[in-house]
């Protein structure tokens, strides 16, 4: 990096929204002919820095200079035309338009009033080039493969004169082979003075491909570092804000204390081998037995909910084998996984759990109809007798349950998604983040009924962002980083310091 002025400048950015400040006093500093990584957790306020900067959001405190002078883009169009320009993980071109029409949409060379479309091609041909690719550029972009598609899109941009591209989670559906072809582009971009933006969860590939990094914690700047002289672990502890002396070193889980007789003895009730999805999560082995919880730990974007989406039916696995009480998958559907006596809690209980507008008992019964079929129509009566014993059992705050979920707090919402799936009396129970976004009093209680539903012989995979949560509820922790499973740990092994030294490479699997 050269020891010029930066390109970009970001001081004291702040972006609140009703009840949320997204971004509290933000820096950010990007120069030319470097990488630099933009690296947090879920709600760190990555997304919300980059859609600042590209007029998605306008800020509302802080100041922004591009060479040295104060911009304010007021839409991504605006943010375009001082030279500002994103590629996101999923291509947005028209897949049913050629290569060259992709690349110069809107903005055609004209000859005598028509569109001139030798120049078209001969420049995408030109522009592709300077990316070493060699390409049919009059071939249907649908044709292409997605890193191909991302590619066209690079030069989509290098033909506008940009200043700044930023790379959103652009590796996150490409195997090794397509990564390594991608990242040959960015170090040819890199080496023309190019300044690049790189977001992603990839910790081998972050230290691989970037200069620096900036850390991002709750809206809030950690910290900006030189990438050569912060350790992984270092940057893992950052990004979950602790340092490192805070991390328990001692045996948490229950297995470090399990007596005899306990989950292990029973045999495997779910058994996964070589299960896997190209672009998703590497081919991974998994077991569970009866009354055993078995905690999936890793940052995000390691491949958690990945394994959980193809343990559930909810993705098609392209490789391997499932086993779920004597029979054989994987699952072809959600419906099937829930037949067979599965249940899954998503990690975005607003978006893919709760139906606001809904009352707490339709919430509740919404899985138990599912599984018994429109024909099988479960009564009112029946419905109200299902949901206020599940309210009762699990503590859920509500003056009853024809209260709509709307009104609930998180952590009731959360307890009363927990009751749908306990209201189809599950063998086994996913549960995504289940603690996210709820206060402490609500966490602990989750846990409880966790460790409970183990004690009474349901097996359950439990995934948290929190490895302290991971290590209180599981009798053995599957440790993930980069789309596919490390190592698993159990009994005295199962610290926080090893999860965070199996992450970062530094402890053997």
């Amino acid at each position: 990096m050269p020891d010029v002025a930066p390109i970009l400048e970001m001081k004291g950015i702040d972006k609140v929204f009703p009840g949320v400040k997204a971004l509290s006093e933000v820096d950010f500093r990007l120069f030319r002919g470097e990488v630099h990584a933009l690296m947090g957790q879920n709600g760190a306020g990555k997304s919300t820095l980059v859609k600042v900067l590209t007029g998605v959001y306008r800020q509302d405190a802080g100041q922004m200079l591009l060479e040295g002078k104060t911009f304010r883009p007021d839409s991504p169009q605006a943010a375009q035309k001082f030279g500002i320009h994103t590629v996101y993980q999923e291509v947005n071109l028209c897949p049913n338009l050629s290569v060259a029409e992709n690349m110069f949409l809107g903005r055609q060379p004209r000859r005598m009033g028509r569109i001139d479309w030798k120049t078209i091609n001969l420049r995408a041909v030109e522009g592709l080039a300077r990316l070493n690719l060699d390409l049919d550029v009059t071939k249907v972009l649908s044709a292409c493969s997605i890193a191909v598609q991302q590619m066209v899109a690079i030069a989509r941009v290098l033909d506008s004169s940009a200043k700044v591209l930023i790379l959103d989670e652009p590796t996150s559906s490409l195997d090794e082979s397509e990564v390594e072809q991608l990242f040959k582009v960015i170090g040819t971009l890199r080496e023309e003075g190019m300044a690049i933006l790189f977001i992603t969860h990839f910790l081998d590939q972050t230290y691989r491909i970037s200069d620096r990094i900036t850390v991002l914690k709750n809206g809030a700047f950690v910290g900006e570092y030189k990438t050569a002289e912060l350790p992984k672990l270092d940057l893992i502890a950052k990004m979950l804000g602790k340092e490192l002396s805070e991390f328990s070193q001692t045996p948490r889980g229950l297995a470090a204390t399990e007596p005899e007789g306990g989950a292990a003895a029973h045999p495997a009730m779910l058994s996964a081998k070589g299960l896997g999805l190209r672009g998703s999560i590497k081919p991974f082995d998994l077991e569970l037995r009866e009354g055993e919880v078995v905690g999936l730990a890793g940052l995000l974007g390691s491949g958690r909910t990945e394994m959980a989406r193809l343990v559930f039916g909810i993705d098609a696995p392209d490789c391997g084998t499932l086993a779920f009480k004597g029979k054989k998958g994987p699952f072809r559907s959600p419906h099937a996984a829930l037949m067979a006596g599965m249940g899954f809690c998503s990690e975005d209980r607003k978006a893919e759990g709760i139906l606001a507008d809904f009352s707490i008992r339709e919430n509740i019964i919404l899985a138990l109809q599912a599984k018994r079929g429109i024909l099988r129509f479960i009564s009112a009566k029946r419905q109200s007798e299902i949901a206020d014993r599940l309210i009762e059992s699990l503590g859920i705050k509500t003056p009853g349950s024809s209260t709509t979920a709307q009104q609930l707090s998180g952590g009731n919402q959360q307890k009363m998604l927990l009751a749908r799936w306990l209201a189809t009396d599950p063998s086994l129970l996913i549960l995504d983040e289940p603690t996210r976004g709820i206060d402490v009093g609500a966490k602990l209680e989750i846990m409880e009924l966790i460790l409970d539903l183990g004690k009474k012989g349901m097996g359950l995979i439990f995934i948290s962002s929190e490895f302290e949560e991971v290590l209180r509820c599981s009798d053995r922790v599957a440790v993930l980083r980069d789309k596919a499973k490390i190592t698993e740990l159990s009994g005295a092994a199962m610290t926080e310091s090893a999860i965070m030294q199996t992450i970062a490479g530094s402890r053997q699997a």
